[in-house]
Parts: C-alpha cells; sequence; structure tokens
C-alpha cells in the first residue's frame, strides 16, 4: 500500500476508525461472557490478529521481496521493535490510566493529549504545519471529545492516572508520527508495519496477562470463540492494517481527528447495542466531533491536490504539508478493550 492516494488514506482511517469503536461493544459483550480480563483480551487480541495478518500477508511476501528496495529488511526489525513498542505502551498505560482515575478522564485526557503531542511532534520532526483551518478543527474535535466523554459527569480525576494517560498518548504520538515519517520516506508497507508491531506487542503483553489470567473461564465457549474472532478479525487486523496504511500518507493532525471516529462510533453501538440513552451531551459531541472529522479530511483531499494543480498551471507546486496527528481512540463502554 505504500503507493496509496491520499484520499483512499483518507478512506482506510475512516473505516479504521469506525471499526475501533465497535471494539467497546464487544469487549462488553466478552466481559458479560466470561471472566477474562483487559490485558488479557488485549494479548487474545493482538496474538490472534497477528495469526490473521500473518495468513494474509504470506502470499505477497514473494513478490514484495522481489520489488523492495535495497536496505528494505535490514531496517525492518527496528521498525517493528519502535512502533511494537509505542503500541505496547499506549495499551497498557491506557489500561492503568482506566484503573487509577476512571473511563471518562483516562480517554479525554489519553484522545486529547494525542493530537496536541502528534501536532508538536510533527512540527518539529516532519516540518507539517497545521493552520488556521487544522487549529480550529482539532479545537473543535477535542471539544466534541470532552462533551461526548464527561457529558454525564461524575467523573474522578487522579494525578497518578492522568499521568498514565499522558504516557499512553505520548506512546501513541511515537507510533503515528514514525508511520508518517517512514510513509513520506517510502519505506512503510502497512502490512510487514502491522505483523511486526502485533508481534512485539504481543511479546510485551504476554507477562501481563499470565499475571491477570490467560484462560477465560465461561458458560459459553462458543459464543465467546466467535466474539474473540471478531475483535481479532475486524478492529484489530482489518482496523489496524488500513490505520497503518492510511497514517503513512496521511498528515499527522489529520489523522488524529479522523481517529476520534472511535468513540462516536462506540456511543452509537452502546445506544443501539447495550441499551444506554441518546442524551443532549452524546448527540452534541457526536456532531462536534463528525464536523471537525469532515472539515479536517475535506482540507487534507483540497490540499493533496493542489501541486498537481501547480503544475498544470505552469506555477510552482504547493506544499502539501499542514496538519498532523494520529491516534488511536478510546472506547466508550462500561471497560476498555486498549
Amino acid at each position: 500500500m505504500s503507493g496509496l492516494s491520499v484520499g483512499r488514506g483518507l478512506l482506510c482511517l475512516i473505516v479504521a476508525g469506525a471499526a475501533w469503536g465497535t471494539a467497546g461493544a464487544a469487549a462488553a459483550l466478552v466481559y458479560r461472557a466470561s471472566d477474562l480480563g483487559p490485558v488479557a483480551l488485549s494479548f487474545w487480541r493482538c496474538a490472534a490478529g497477528l495469526l490473521l495478518l500473518l495468513a494474509a500477508e504470506l502470499p505477497r511476501r514473494r513478490t514484495r521481496a522481489a520489488a523492495a528496495p535495497r536496505g528494505t529488511f535490514r531496517r525492518r526489525p527496528a521498525r517493528a521493535l519502535a512502533t511494537g513498542l509505542g503500541l505496547a505502551v499506549f495499551q497498557t498505560a491506557y489500561f492503568a490510566a482506566v484503573r487509577s482515575t476512571g473511563l471518562a478522564v483516562a480517554t479525554v485526557v489519553t484522545l486529547g493529549a494525542g493530537p496536541v503531542l502528534i501536532a508538536l511532534g510533527a512540527r518539529l520532526t516532519l516540518g507539517e504545519r497545521l493552520g488556521r483551518g487544522g487549529t480550529a478543527a482539532v479545537a473543535g474535535a477535542l471539544a466534541g471529545l470532552g462533551v461526548l466523554v464527561l457529558g454525564g459527569g461524575g467523573a474522578t480525576v487522579r494525578p497518578a492516572g492522568v499521568l498514565l494517560a499522558l504516557v499512553s498518548a505520548a506512546g501513541y504520538s511515537v507510533m503515528t508520527l514514525l508511520t508518517r515519517r517512514w510513509g513520506r520516506n517510502g519505506g512503510a508497507d502497512a502490512g510487514s508495519t502491522s505483523v511486526g508491531a502485533f508481534a512485539v506487542t504481543s511479546v510485551v503483553l504476554l507477562p501481563f496477562a499470565l499475571a491477570e489470567g490467560l484462560v477465560p473461564h465461561t458458560a459459553e465457549p462458543g459464543r465467546l470463540l466467535w466474539l474473540l474472532a471478531y475483535v481479532a478479525a475486524v478492529p484489530t487486523a482489518l482496523a489496524y492494517a488500513l490505520y497503518f496504511a492510511g497514517a503513512a500518507v496521511v498528515r499527522s493532525a489529520t489523522v488524529s481527528v479522523i481517529m476520534l471516529l472511535e468513540p462516536v462510533s462506540a456511543a452509537v453501538l452502546a445506544v443501539a447495542l447495550l441499551g444506554e440513552h441518546l442524551t443532549a451531551a452524546t448527540l452534541t459531541g457526536t456532531l462536534l466531533l463528525l464536523g471537525s472529522v469532515t472539515g479536517l479530511a475535506v482540507a487534507e483531499a483540497r490540499e493533496a491536490r493542489r501541486p498537481a494543480r501547480g503544475v498544470a498551471g505552469g506555477s510552482a507546486a504547493r506544499s502539501p504539508e499542514g496538519p498532523v496527528a494520529g491516534g488511536e481512540a478510546a472506547v466508550r463502554s462500561q471497560r476498555a478493550v486498549r
């Protein structure tokens, strides 16, 4: 997917964000059907997702190996290690933040800090500028996130939990910025990046999952297996492959805001499937988030077309650099998958 266009990259990110949002509802059903803990669920999610990605990647490996630039394979272990560690830090620190300060505060701090850290990191390391429109869109998205998650009230803020949430946001930001940098250098392949990241993350999470309890106890083994298969296939293998593909070609701040579709998708499923009520805060936050995502996506696509128009008209092409921020959103459910 190294030759992916910006338009297709945006579509990949939109689908990935919506798919991630279904993980919360699936996790809630897993918790109802068994005694599996969040870290163990995350391990099985990554390990099973890794197997699915390997099965999908093997037929393509020989073709890509012949066409790969010299030195590509020497760089892959380092890239897999860096991406996998970023993903492991993001997930594990987020779990700990939820336990320490609650889901609402952990979600707001992690998802709120992510776009800010990514925008700053992209400006310093990639030269990507946010601009006035991008700043307004990010501000609107963060406001929508706050209303959506904290609208119900009753949140408790604990400093240790906030610190863990910031660590989680930092891990996510590093993962996104590295993916973007490699994509700009023409060396990021979504399949290889996903496989490597999941392999590293599975190894890192295994000891914590063993301590929590790796094998679940359930009275409904068939239902549990179907739920785990869904979590591994759709919001994991499919969503992360699409995320890494899109994040390699779309500016980082745009990535981070688009991925805020995850709590929107989770909120819709919570109302439709889990019996939660549609409140004014849920509706307001959702509309703010969707408006910001739409605005940034349109601006990203328009900016990507400008160089081509500049060349056609005989004038110097403008650089499409701009918003950057990537990230995964937290799950709005009784217990989080991430």
